[in-house]
């Protein structure tokens, strides 16, 4: 039996999580656990090889990272995107300090390689995520904007809606008035450079 750790690229959210585990499954690679943009498996070599594994995921647009930086940088994506929008988010938790405890590596480090492998910032992708989750919550109509504001870590609502004005080109106003012309899909918030219309 072969046991082994797969990055996984383009599961951005838990349906992918699930259609992951059941590509897996369904192949008869047992799936010791999966969370985002990761898998630990277990298979036999005499029933199925890395490479069927690798074409398996591909039909449903899933891609086994190889690479290490590649790897880091999916991991990173990974926790952003979990921060933001899966866990209970601590506004008094930078992004940096949670990024540094949970790799073990400087931020500058993993800022630099970031850069490199995405051709956008580490920056500008937390940046994206976080307006991207304030319309999300900001369509729910549950919280008030300075909820959302602290939510987000924003330092006030002032702060939340230069920043939202910025990335999204509207006021939160303009926003509020037709929230779905507006949304983006996560996978092109993920990726905010292949998105340019």
């Amino acid at each position: 039996m072969v046991h082994k750790k797969l990055i996984i690229k383009n599961m951005s959210c838990h349906c992918c999580l699930k259609l992951v585990t059941r590509i897996l499954s369904d192949a008869g690679v047992a799936v010791v656990y999966a969370k985002l943009g990761e898998a630990e498996i277990i298979f036999d070599p005499h029933n199925i090889n890395l490479p069927q594994i690798a074409k398996l995921l591909e039909v449903d647009g899933f891609e086994i990272v190889n690479d290490k930086e590649k790897q880091l940088v999916e991991q990173i994506k990974s926790a952003i995107i979990d921060l933001i929008y899966y866990s209970t988010y601590n506004a008094m938790v930078r992004n940096s300090d949670y990024l540094v405890e949970r790799f073990g590596l400087s931020y500058q480090y993993i800022s630099t390689i970031f850069s490199k492998q995405e051709q956008i910032t580490l920056e500008k992708f937390i940046i994206h995520h976080k307006i991207e989750r304030a319309k999300e919550l900001i369509q729910y109509n549950e919280l008030t904007l300075s909820e959302i504001a602290y939510m987000m870590g924003y330092s006030s609502v002032q702060y939340l809606s230069t920043q939202f004005r910025a990335i999204t080109g509207i006021s939160v106003s303009e926003y509020k008035k037709d929230p779905g012309e507006y949304r983006t899909s996560l996978k092109s918030a993920i990726n905010p450079n292949d998105d340019q219309g």
